[in-house]
């Protein structure tokens, strides 16, 4: 004797099932929005971070100083606000400015919310020969629009530390 077998879902089964996985979205899109902005706010930190210590172990190895600054044309240092980019570049005739030819690394303009404070005078770092930053004592602060509760800030001594 054969068996009716059932190919599909009931009503019920189809309705329990959307109702579920409501709930399951319902608790997880906020929390994967929230992850998504840690991330982008982490991810630009460590960049500035590893920027820093690129310029830093560039003025020891090439024995000139090495300098990061703001820039909004990617081509030298034009002060501004660090969203807008900045440049890393070792100075080879020592004039305090970067000019295309000595242009280590470039870092383009920051999209989105991810807004860039410091106590540093115009956004310039510069490492002597040595690594050290005689002339620069300060902190650069992250934040997103969340505000001071989820900002990360990066601490620069004058013997060239870099800390979080």
């Amino acid at each position: 004797m054969k068996l009716n077998q059932q190919h599909g879902l009931t009503l019920i089964e189809l309705m329990f099932t959307v109702t579920i996985a409501g709930i399951v979205m319902a608790i997880a899109v906020p929390n994967l929005n929230q992850f998504i902005k840690n991330e982008r706010l982490t991810s630009y930190t460590n960049t500035l971070l590893t920027d820093l210590m690129l310029a830093r172990a560039e003025s020891v190895k090439r024995n000139q100083s090495s300098i990061l600054c703001a820039s909004n044309n990617e081509t030298s240092c034009t002060g501004g606000a660090l969203e807008d980019g900045w440049i890393v570049g070792s100075d080879a005739n020592n004039d305090g400015d970067l000019e295309a030819a000595e242009l280590i690394k470039v870092q383009t303009a920051i999209e989105g919310d991810i807004e860039f404070t410091s106590t540093i005078a115009n956004n310039t770092v510069i490492f002597d020969s040595r690594g050290f930053n005689p002339d620069t004592d300060g902190t650069f602060t992250i934040q997103d629009d969340r505000g001071a509760a989820h900002q990360k800030t990066l601490s620069i001594n004058k013997t060239g530390r870099v800390s979080r």
